[in-house]
């Protein structure tokens, strides 16, 4: 019907027939929809039309109904046919999201996110302090004039000086302390300047012995009971009730987040000075506890309400990057990973996932002939501004399998594909088809190896699998665990075997599990443990008895963080380090303190997702049992819900958020005249593309979901229970490889359950999951015949997994737990009686009492007791 060749339009009159049957059934659809229900359909097109506007970015939504059509003016009919697709590429056609994941964001901008905006006038109050000090001691010359030894000696002044009892003079010298971590900005005439200066006086004072000192104030203020019932009692909570801690946690900040920046322009001695102090972070040096084991604490505290003047942003900022320094990054990971595979002997990895996926990119295979010539129907079609509408399986786009169209069809037809929770319909399911994508030059194609991007995995216990169905079928006989012998089996059998075995994959955490279950099964002949006490497996030991509530306190923080969250009175109070002393009078400070409170909580989000994320992976590392006590309390703790509730928004508005003022911003307003600030300034906001710490933030919030979840069953089906897919669907809007590839991971393990219905609408996200996911071979992802399709029994796969922690973490860390079954028992009488029994003085003065009241005065039945 209507084919082109060699672009000829043939069968004019099929293709306009088709034209107006398919017109006159979806506007048929579309009245009876709005005669039942007019004014939600109403107030759905209108949210669908404002939706389309709100992502596009170029400018003008599309058209969604037949009445907006019929307002266009009179246009020529190429300038139409120009106009709305040029309209439609504003919409669908933007570029990838240029966004490269890493540990952490660049240094100014990290910088930068530890202060609120609120606290812009204390910049110039910590100069003060420092210059009144600075003073007494040098008459005339800069701090940038001196040379070192001046530089150290008055270091050291400020260092004794914050040992004073008085409050007032501790915080002056703490403000003079921070100006100096800071850069002492108002000598400098750039931010490079500021940035040199910042590195410099940093490793001044870490090495004349600040940090030490600053652990110690901080424990202080941390257990001033004054402070914190005063802080319970008030009813609103402002910056100036946490004015110590913020100045104590701005120099730790500081101090940990540039000593662990590398520059290959170090000298040897700050390299030296970097590791020896990623060291001292990581022990039990303070208080005989990792640093980051005390910033738990204050977390736990201050979710408790003991101490609802703590600044949070801060103490997760500072409790993320002491764990990012201690225990190593994301490509330390890798490193760590390759090196324990060669400890145990395992092979290789199959390739470096962190490149591959950095080399990966948010588009779709090329179209096939037959999509190619249904998308020059489609062209056609639309230059009669007849309304389309076109089946699930409509072409895929050259450039993107995720090309954002009109959404107009899904609101009827889709009853089946959970449209009852998506508030916007899925773009790969849109029938609006785009012109062919500018080709790229070819430098910035990725040359991927001929095929999929990924090596594929097969488990031990899928052979297993394999094996014993293939017996039963064509022998009839099941040999357990074993999978070698194929006597019996036709040779297909043999092969399928022999392609299996080529790509077995054995995991750290299978060897770790095998060990652990030698250890139960021989407590007394297994030996001790050879346990290594890296950085991870000290922090695991400090947190493990109050692991629970840490990851409470953390969801918690997260809960009162989430932009989908309702302000309720029972919530934590999240702002007690942005809120001003005296509120906004004006519009003006009004917006400014808006956009504050907004950055504020999507700094928190960034924190909490990385420190829960880094966890995760270090301690899957170290041991997976350790992995497996925090991922089963954070599933306990209401995780998994809290995650899609948090993904269940406009997630492109979240993701390209303006909530943050550029001119504001340290070091630049510190270096900088401030320009006046007006309301069009803050509403046009900074002119990047994309939000950095969201989109990093939902990245790490999927891969934390796809850690809690991966070959866990239960936890799977509770993705399906709360109808996860409509929103993970719609997180695929992202054009952005990374998250698109870790949502295609969650939509792909629960796909079997979802039904053929949704399978049959969905075939793009199938072919996507395709394209890009790892392949497991003989995995029945896609269909529902896997072996796992099983009753979904929560609570045993759960409680099961907790009986194997808990030995696992009372055998290796309960020094009391000594089994009774094992300890050595004294049969001899002699030996017995022989031992040595120290008594207390009183007993000795009482003794002969207790004889005649114990002993004497009661009658002993002889025959008893010889029986």
């Amino acid at each position: 019907h209507g084919v082109l060749i060699e672009g000829v339009p043939t069968c004019k009159r099929q293709q306009y027939s088709r034209q107006c049957l398919v017109g006159l059934k979806f506007t048929r659809r579309r009245r009876k929809s709005a005669s039942r229900h007019p004014e939600s359909h109403t107030k759905k097109e209108n949210f669908v039309g404002q939706s389309n506007m709100d992502v596009g970015g170029n400018g003008g939504g599309l058209i969604v109904n037949n009445k907006q059509r019929a307002m266009l003016p009179n246009k020529s009919r190429g300038e139409f046919v120009r106009n709305q697709r040029k309209d439609s590429e504003g919409f669908s056609e933007s570029p990838d999201l240029e966004f490269e994941y890493a540990d952490t964001d660049k240094w100014s901008a990290e910088l930068s996110e530890l202060y609120s905006y609120t606290e812009g006038p204390e910049f110039l109050l910590n100069r003060k302090c420092f210059e009144e000090e600075f003073r007494i001691h040098v008459s005339d010359d800069k701090w940038t004039e001196l040379d070192v030894s001046q530089h150290r000696a008055h270091a050291m002044r400020l260092l004794d000086g914050l040992e004073v009892i008085t409050r007032e003079k501790r915080l002056k010298v703490a403000r003079a302390i921070l100006y100096m971590a800071q850069g002492t900005f108002a000598e400098c005439s750039s931010e490079a300047e500021v940035q040199h200066w910042m590195r410099y006086n940093i490793f001044l004072l870490l090495d004349v012995g600040t940090f030490t000192a600053l652990v110690e104030l901080l424990n202080m203020e941390v257990d001033n009971s004054a402070a914190c019932s005063s802080a319970v009692r008030k009813p609103a909570i402002s910056l100036a009730d946490s004015t110590d801690l913020r100045v104590l946690l701005n120099i730790m900040y500081l101090m940990v987040e540039t000593i662990q920046q590398e520059d290959p322009a170090d000298s040897p001695e700050w390299r030296a000075t970097r590791e020896t102090f990623k060291t001292e972070l990581g022990s039990p040096l303070y208080n005989n506890e990792p640093i980051s084991v005390m910033l738990f604490g204050m977390v736990t505290k201050f979710c408790s309400g003991h101490a609802p003047h703590f600044p949070m942003k801060k103490v997760l900022l500072l409790l993320w990057k002491s764990i990012l320094f201690t225990l190593g990054g994301f490509e330390q990971l890798q490193n760590i990973k390759v090196r324990k595979r060669e400890q145990l002997r395992l092979p290789p990895l199959p390739e470096d996932s962190i490149r591959v996926i950095r080399s990966m990119r948010a588009a779709s295979p090329p179209a096939s002939a037959s999509d190619l010539i249904e998308q020059q129907q489609k062209r056609a079609r639309r230059e009669h501004k007849s309304l389309t509408k076109q089946d699930n399986l409509d072409a895929f786009n050259e450039k993107d399998p995720y090309k954002s169209d009109d959404p107009r069809e899904d609101e009827d037809d889709n009853d089946d594909n959970d449209n009852s929770m998506e508030v916007e319909p899925f773009p790969m399911e849109r029938d609006e088809v785009m012109p062919p994508p500018i080709p790229h030059p070819p430098s910035e194609r990725v040359n991927f190896p001929k095929g999929l991007p990924w090596a594929p995995k097969v488990r031990e216990k899928d052979i297993e699998h394999f094996l014993e169905s293939s017996r039963s079928k064509f022998i009839g006989y099941t040999l357990g665990n074993d999978t070698d012998t194929v006597v019996g089996l036709p040779r297909p059998i043999h092969e399928s075997i022999r392609t299996l075995k080529q790509h077995k994959y054995i995991s750290i955490a299978e060897i770790q599990i095998a060990k652990e279950d030698e250890f139960q099964k021989t407590p007394l002949s297994g030996g001790e443990e050879d346990v290594e006490m890296c950085s991870t497996e000290l922090l695991y030991q400090g947190i493990l008895p109050s692991l629970p509530q840490y990851m409470i306190a953390l969801l918690k923080i997260l809960l009162a963080a989430a932009p989908t969250s309702k302000a309720k009175t029972d919530s934590i109070n999240i702002l007690a380090d942005v809120l001003p002393e005296e509120m906004p009078t004006t519009v003006l400070q009004s917006m400014k303190l808006g956009v504050d409170v907004n950055r504020h909580k999507e700094i928190i989000v960034k924190a909490i997702s990385a420190i829960l994320l880094l966890l995760l992976k270090h301690f899957k590392l170290n041991h997976i049992y350790q992995f497996e006590y925090m991922a089963q309390h954070l599933v306990f703790a209401n995780c998994i819900p809290l995650i899609l509730k948090f993904f269940n928004q406009n997630i492109m508005s979240y993701i390209t958020a303006k909530n943050s003022i550029s001119v504001l911003d340290f070091p630049y307003c510190v270096v900088h005249d401030l320009p006046e600030l007006t309301a069009e300034s803050l509403e046009a906001g900074d002119i990047n593309q994309f939000c950095w710490r969201n989109l990093f933030s939902c990245i790490n919030l999927l891969r934390i979901l796809n850690k809690l979840t991966k070959w866990k069953h239960s936890r799977t089906m509770m993705l399906v229970v709360f109808k996860s897919a409509p929103i993970l669907k719609r997180a695929l809007k992202v054009k952005q490889a990374m998250m698109q590839l870790y949502v295609l991971k969650l939509l792909k393990v629960q796909t079997k359950y979802l039904g053929r219905q949704w399978r049959k609408s969905n075939m793009k996200t199938m072919s996507a999951i395709y394209q890009k996911v790892r392949h497991r071979l003989n995995d029945d992802w896609a269909y529902g015949n896997d072996l796992d399709a099983r009753p979904w029994d929560f609570q045993a796969e759960e409680c099961a997994l907790r009986a194997n922690i808990e030995r696992f973490n009372s055998r290796r860390y309960d020094n009391n737990q000594s089994n009774p079954d094992f300890l050595p028992v004294d049969n001899c009488l002699q030996s017995v009686l022989g031992q040595r029994v120290d008594l207390p003085e009183d007993f000795q003065m009482n003794y002969d009492l207790w004889l005649e009241r114990e002993v004497f005065s009661k009658p002993i039945s002889w025959e008893e007791l010889l029986q």
